[in-house]
């Protein structure tokens, strides 16, 4: 035989590896740079629903919730652009409960505010579905997607839509036969917003990880200690608090009680459970709801101080950053709800509360990405 037959025979030609490319890449989404397009992409995404939140409270601080009586998703894009356009919708919110029981002294000059508020809230959120729906495809058409990536860039886009449905039966609830919207579907539509920006946010932190980085990652994660457990009771109890909150928002339970920190010269009011049936109260008496919101707040204020210090202590990179963070968020969140309480819901003031949530919300999941993806230690050099 020959010398060299065998490789031959196994591999091409001097002529033909000379002549032949090298085979690149199915796809560019294993790139470090196109894991940090679509990073900066969600990243945006975040910021666009955090201040959707924003604009949510707002509308519901000035009672703007309502100044929209119907749902079109793609003709309500569309604001009033006549004097009869103006009126038709005036004449529409004058149908609702909170017209004639609440602002039946409206004109249309003091209607035309709440009707912005409600549809540049509206018209935010097709914005951030538009985002959503252009990047995404863009991502695709040029195969920029990390393989297995596709179904976790299309939920948030799937959850936004289901969040404008339950929006919308929101509204609906406060239309004909009470004053507000039901206060338990203004907590769920709250509830979910917190979802899809947190959902947001670590999507953001782990689409960085390429396969070898992963892998890395859960070897020095198994190599030490992990605070998840705690971390996980405390984000659920953080979670459950923005829930009552909005309890408190939808029955406007921050303007009663404005003394601290008794409620009207009590620990528990007296009219607490007034309501019938028994578990009303729970939902819709505003001296039940803020207290409850009150004792969750010292707990959550409690369980926050204890994890961070415990994630401090562990000692590792980016939690000992993560953890004084955390403690900070959660210390200053309690703040400035007491300062909320006192000035009976101003929406200026009340608004740096809702803010606060969404801080604490990111670093909660902020500090969950360090625990389950350590990043590398690295040690200075002296």
């Amino acid at each position: 035989m020959a010398k060299g037959v065998v490789f031959e025979e196994v591999g091409a030609s001097p002529r033909e590896a000379s002549t032949t490319p090298a085979p690149g890449p199915a796809r560019r989404g294993d790139s470090a740079s196109a894991r940090a397009a679509i990073a900066a992409w969600l990243w945006g995404l975040a910021a666009l629903v955090a201040l959707m939140v924003l604009i949510g409270g707002m509308t519901r601080l000035t009672d703007s919730g309502l100044a929209i009586t119907v749902w079109e998703p793609v003709m309500g894009a569309i604001p009033p652009l006549s004097d009869a356009d103006w009126e038709a919708a005036f004449q529409a919110y004058k149908t609702t409960t909170e017209f004639q029981e609440q602002n039946d002294w409206m004109t249309l000059a003091d209607f035309k505010p709440l009707y912005w508020w409600e549809w540049g809230h509206r018209q935010f959120g097709r914005l951030i579905g538009l985002v959503w729906a252009v990047g995404l495809g863009v991502f695709l058409v040029r195969r920029m997607v990390p393989r297995g990536w596709t179904p976790r860039l299309i939920l948030p886009g799937v959850l936004g839509g289901l969040q404008g449905a339950i929006g919308w039966w929101m509204v609906s609830s406060g239309l004909v036969g009470r004053l507000d919207v039901a206060s338990y579907r203004l907590a769920l539509h709250l509830g979910l917003a917190f979802v899809i920006f947190g959902l947001l946010v670590w999507l953001a932190l782990r689409i960085r990880l390429d396969e070898k980085a992963l892998l890395q990652a859960r070897r020095r994660r198994a190599d030490g200690p992990s605070g998840i457990g705690l971390l996980s009771v405390f984000a659920v109890f953080a979670f459950l608090q923005i829930l009552v909150g909005a309890l408190v928002a939808g029955i406007d339970a921050g303007r009663g009680y404005v003394d601290w920190p008794l409620m009207q010269g009590h620990f528990l009011p007296p009219e607490s459970f007034d309501l019938v049936p028994f578990w009303r109260n729970f939902f819709e008496n505003p001296a039940l709801v803020q207290f409850v919101h009150r004792m969750l707040g010292y707990l959550v204020l409690g369980m926050g101080l204890w994890t961070a210090w415990r994630l401090w202590g562990l000692r590792r990179p980016g939690l000992r950053f993560a953890g004084p963070l955390l403690g900070l968020a959660v210390l200053g969140q309690t703040v400035l709800g007491i300062v909320t309480v006192v000035h009976a819901a101003a929406p200026g003031i009340a608004i740096w509360h809702q803010g606060g949530a969404l801080v604490l919300a990111a670093l909660v999941v902020w500090a969950a990405y360090l625990l389950r993806f350590p990043p590398e230690q690295r040690i200075a050099r002296a």
